[in-house]
């Protein structure tokens, strides 16, 4: 009868031993996906693919996403070539880059920047383009003080550039003082130059110091006017995707992840507005 007793404790021990084993075999805590996806292109993504990244590899530990700020061309061309599985964009695709499918994941709009001391709260399309072609050159044509203008912009590939100048009608006809690689960059030389103007994505610009956003005819660029249309430069941002061929389970999962209505919120905080 003693040894008996002393059985059914060890007994129950081992009962509970297997059953806490079970259940972490049969937990579905996404720890069987595994691998690397490799993400490759616009910089005005960074925020919205860093975000999407770190919950992503919090609730898959054994994935590792990377990202490549190449700029949008770059990114379109690398997985063309399938040096990477999602390319990143922010600007359509064109008629010349075939064999690939666009994704909209989210709007963005593009904020006009000026120096914070500039006088200037409002300027329209027409003048705004007029400003980056070298018609209008001085400040005091639209209400500003009597200061030479000094445009900021982009470098030719950047899909910041293409939307600005897609939207604006200055497609290769714009007259820049300074020609820069990075969104960052562009919002550092407008908040050093009094005289200065640039264009950067919505979610870079906020809460920077030293520069003003203008409103675009009379109309801020947030994200109500931007989902609403009123936010007349705004451009989108794209997942770009090889046609007829299977992502990896890893880069599958990421991609269907960030295109559901569960990342929304993160796309949001962002600073970018999401369409689903």
């Amino acid at each position: 009868m003693k040894t008996t007793k002393r059985l059914i404790p060890l007994c129950l021990s081992v009962l509970l031993a297997l059953s806490v084993f079970s259940g972490c075999g049969s937990k579905d805590d996404g720890s069987a996906l595994s691998g690397t996806v490799a993400t490759n292109g616009s910089t005005s993504m960074e925020k919205v693919i860093g975000v999407l990244s770190e919950q992503f590899m919090l609730d898959h530990s054994d994935v590792t996403v990377t990202y490549d700020p190449t700029g949008s061309g770059t990114g379109i061309e690398s997985v063309s070539n399938g040096s990477c599985d999602i390319g990143l964009s922010s600007r359509a695709l064109k008629d010349t880059e075939t064999g690939l499918t666009a994704t909209v994941l989210a709007l963005d709009g593009i904020a006009v920047v000026v120096n914070s001391s500039n006088g200037v709260s409002d300027l329209t399309v027409a003048q705004i383009a007029d400003i980056f072609t070298g018609k209008i050159t001085n400040w005091s044509e639209v209400g500003g003080d009597d200061l030479e203008i000094s445009c900021i912009g982009r470098e030719s590939g950047s899909g910041t550039r293409d939307g600005f100048e897609s939207v604006t009608g200055t497609s290769n006809s714009c007259v820049l003082a300074q020609e820069l690689t990075s969104t960052g960059a562009v919002i550092s030389a407008v908040a050093g130059n009094r005289n200065a103007i640039g264009y950067a994505s919505l979610s870079a610009v906020e809460g920077q110091s030293g520069i003003k956003t203008l409103t675009v005819e009379g109309v801020e660029c947030t994200e109500n006017t931007i989902l609403d249309g009123s936010y007349a430069i705004q451009r989108p941002f794209v997942l770009v995707t090889r046609e007829n061929e299977t992502l990896s389970a890893a880069a599958k999962s990421f991609f269907d992840y960030a295109t559901s209505p569960e990342a929304a919120d993160l796309i949001r905080t962002a600073g970018a507005v999401p369409v689903v």
